[in-house]
């Protein structure tokens, strides 16, 4: 049983997690968290103690009737096969409570949809256990917990079996050197009543999995890989055993002890490879999306400091950050100069200059001097965040191709059993001696085990490369999409020039206090690239300055963000204000003025900027052009400085005032004229084109990175990270079709020697190891790109 929940429990996060695991009982499956066995089933809706523990790894949802329910992110061990997958959704659904259960073969990661006042997590947990299966929260500390259990209970079983497999070995030998005859009966009785000895604790210890989720595979219905692998190993010890006990009955004086040591040492051999270059990818995975620190130094309102847990900082807090420490939340330097490393958050390997003014984000490590911070966002609203959520995404959505092999894993598995006992009923009339072992080796000669690592292993290969240069995908078959791309079209502000453009002048001079409020509170609405640098202009004149975030923002109504053209709302007074472009604010004509400021229609302020070409942009364009891709500019800017953006860039190919409805329905007609579109934009403005292109990249710096749409998210701004990822996805499709094959030739050669009793069950065992090691490591050449 988990610890009962004190009265008043910390807030869920890294920190916390880490103490809950260390008040733990220290039973060696103990859920490193206290999750959700918080109340009894039945309890009344979930309370704030409940949402606190499961904040960390929990989404809160409502349904049409306005019942609320949990939606949980858990890390699975147990799992040896895609094929487990199916068999654990199938194992929650059928508890009361559980909405949805959703798997992720690749990365064992589990999205469950539950009512937490019907079941809890302890209840499903050991649903699950009697499956050989166990979970634990989706958060750093537990997920090291639980990678760690795992590995040592892998080791531990891999060194049982390799170990007794040389002893069996030993004793087998005699019986393959000796001639006939010329070993006594007695001594050979003892030899293979040894190897029975050592075979046993194969058979119960590192084999154990096996059974179990094969009997639970049958038992739900299902047929899995384990079933054809635990069904071989059993024949074979049955009949080895039998030959052992009565040398000249039924079985025969044959046993394949050493067979079944060597086939379960080189099945676990490979199975330990793939657990390490998956644990591999999730240490790299967590490392992309950085981390924050245990305790934070935190002001007081007596201006004295205090250590906290990052969990309860708010917005508008003081903090203090001391060189070599991470950065806790989202924040501005209020204080201080010094550089940071946002590698982990943006794949930006240079240090990054920090002064009065400037945005740090959370998990990036401050270098050099103290730096004074005032937070802005905290806990799940921060960008490292949305990073974790949109990556956890990635790796719990299933791509159809795996769905559909899915589907068709069970007729396979299938028609294995069948073609198995089809040859040992033919061997039994050619040589009946030989009709166990052919059996045998059929059965695990055509375990598809590479078969199904074969797309998966390359996907999360490359997309944790991919995570390191700061390009993070929402669904992994996203590669699939950017191998076939042949023409990338690309938005200007904020995504070919620099994510702040420079106000370089404004009229009038000075605003009046009531134009003031207005800019600012509509601005202080939006992320978009002007929007920001209009505030950051603002809040740095001389003049005082209503914040956005203060009064006069409350008494405003219905603001909203109109894409390709600015936002709009109304004052306490019920007048429209508009901020954006002149023809849509004022009903104006002018391209000088690239943000207009109306008041019912009528001009109040207007500002222009200097846009400047993002760092790279024009190496990346150079490079996407030598990579036979086509390139255009597509922007709602005035189409002078779309003009000028694109010369700059050594783009040919563009289009100035493009409405949202423009850039939709010029992707729709490259689309029909048979291009592969790439489309890159702000996540904002061009969502509905973001959303139609084949494959679409948002900036992260413009988007809400936990509920972009688009199918990657580019969070250090770098457009060289694209250039990269192009033939990155060219190499994946090559890697995952290798992989294929391999595991197509290897079932086309081994199934007629086994089928011909030329492949004796060691040897069997010793090819599909090796073909699973092959196909691992041949997808992990993909993570050191």
């Amino acid at each position: 049983m988990l610890p009962a929940p004190a009265a008043a429990a910390p807030a869920a996060g890294p920190g916390a997690a880490a103490r809950l695991l260390s008040e733990s009982e220290p039973d060696a499956r103990a859920i490193p968290v206290d999750p959700a066995g918080l109340r009894a089933p039945g309890d009344a809706s979930p309370t704030s103690g409940t949402d606190q523990r499961l904040a960390g790894f929990t989404e809160w949802k409502s349904d049409v009737s306005g019942a609320r329910h949990a939606c949980s992110r858990l890390l699975l061990s147990g799992m040896h096969c895609a094929s487990c997958a199916g068999l654990i959704e199938s194992l929650l659904q059928a508890q009361p409570g559980v909405r949805l259960a959703q798997v992720s073969p690749a990365t064992q990661r589990l999205t469950l949809d539950w009512h937490p006042e019907t079941t809890t997590l302890d209840a499903l947990r050991a649903a699950l256990a009697s499956a050989g299966y166990d979970f634990a929260p989706d958060l750093a500390a537990p997920a090291r917990e639980l990678r760690r259990r795992e590995h040592r209970q892998a080791v531990w079983r891999l060194f049982v079996a390799g170990f007794l497999m040389m002893q069996v070995m030993m004793l087998a030998w005699p019986s393959y050197v000796a001639a006939p005859g010329e070993m006594p009966d007695d001594q050979a009785a003892l030899l293979r009543w040894g190897q029975w000895v050592l075979t046993l604790p194969v058979m119960l210890l590192s084999a154990g999995p096996f059974f179990k989720a094969a009997w639970t595979q049958l038992r739900g219905g299902r047929l899995g890989m384990d079933v054809p692998v635990s069904l071989g190993i059993a024949v074979a010890f049955i009949a080895g055993s039998g030959a052992t006990l009565d040398p000249g009955g039924v079985f025969g004086h044959e046993v394949y002890f050493d067979s079944i040591t060597m086939f379960v040492s080189f099945l676990l051999g490979a199975r330990y490879l793939e657990l390490r270059a998956r644990h591999r990818a999730a240490e790299a995975l967590e490392e992309a999306a950085g981390g924050v620190p245990e305790q934070v130094e935190r002001r007081r309102a007596d201006g004295g400091w205090e250590w906290v847990d990052p969990e309860r900082l708010t917005p508008r807090d003081l903090v203090r950050v001391a060189a070599g420490q991470r950065v806790p939340a989202d924040a501005v330097v209020e204080q201080g100069d010094s550089a940071t490393d946002e590698s982990l958050l943006t794949g930006e390997s240079r240090a990054v200059r920090k002064s009065a003014g400037d945005e740090v984000l959370a998990g990036s490590v401050n270098l050099s001097g103290a730096l004074l911070l005032r937070v802005r966002h905290v806990g799940e609203d921060t960008r490292l965040a949305g990073i974790r959520q949109l990556m956890t995404q990635a790796f719990q959505d299933r791509p159809e191709s795996l769905r559909a092999a899915d589907r068709v894993a069970g007729w396979f598995l299938a028609a294995v059993l069948v073609l198995a006992g089809g040859a040992a009923l033919a061997w039994l009339f050619i040589d009946p001696s030989k009709a166990i072992a052919v059996s045998v080796s059929v059965l695990i000669v055509t375990c598809p085990c590479a078969l199904s690592l074969a797309a998966p292993a390359a996907w999360v290969s490359a997309a944790g490369a991919l995570a390191r240069r700061g390009l993070l995908l929402s669904r992994l078959d996203a590669i699939e999409s950017l191998a076939d791309v042949d023409l990338i079209v690309t938005d200007k502000t904020g995504t070919l020039t620099d994510a702040t453009p420079r106000m370089s002048r404004q009229w009038p001079a000075s605003l009046d206090t009531e134009a003031l409020a207005a800019a600012m509170t509509l601005a202080g609405g939006s992320r978009h690239p002007m929007s920001r640098a209009l505030m950051a202009s603002l809040e740095r004149a001389d003049e005082p300055a209503p914040r956005a975030d203060g009064p006069t923002s409350t008494r405003w109504r219905a603001i909203e963000e109109i894409g390709g053209r600015g936002l709009q709302g109304m004052d306490e007074q019920g007048r429209t204000w508009r901020l954006g472009s002149a023809a849509w604010a004022s009903g104006g004509r002018s391209d000088d003025a690239q943000l207009v400021l109306a008041c019912e229609g009528v001009e109040r302020a207007s500002w222009q900027f200097v846009e400047a070409l993002r760092e790279g942009a024009r190496e990346a364009v150079s490079v996407w052009r030598d990579q036979r891709l086509d390139v255009e500019l597509l922007s709602g800017d005035a189409p002078p400085r779309v003009a000028r953006i694109a010369a700059l860039a050594g783009i040919d190919r563009w289009r100035g005032a493009a409405t949202p409805e423009d850039k939709l329905s010029h992707v729709a007609t490259l689309q029909a004229l048979g291009r592969r579109v790439l489309m890159i934009g702000d996540g904002i403005n061009d969502a509905p084109v973001l959303a139609r292109a084949q494959v679409s990249i948002a900036m992260g710096q413009g988007a809400d990175l936990a509920k972009a749409r688009a199918d990657a998210l580019l969070v250090g701004g770098r457009l060289d990270a694209v250039a990269a990822a192009l033939p990155l996805a060219r190499r994946t499709r090559r890697v995952v079709r290798q992989n294929l094959a391999w595991a197509a030739l290897y079932n086309a050669v081994c199934v007629p020697l086994a089928l011909l009793g030329w492949l004796p069950p060691w040897a069997a065992g010793l090819g599909m190891a090796l073909s699973s090691a092959w196909v691992i490591a041949n997808a992990a050449r993909l993570g050191k790109s």
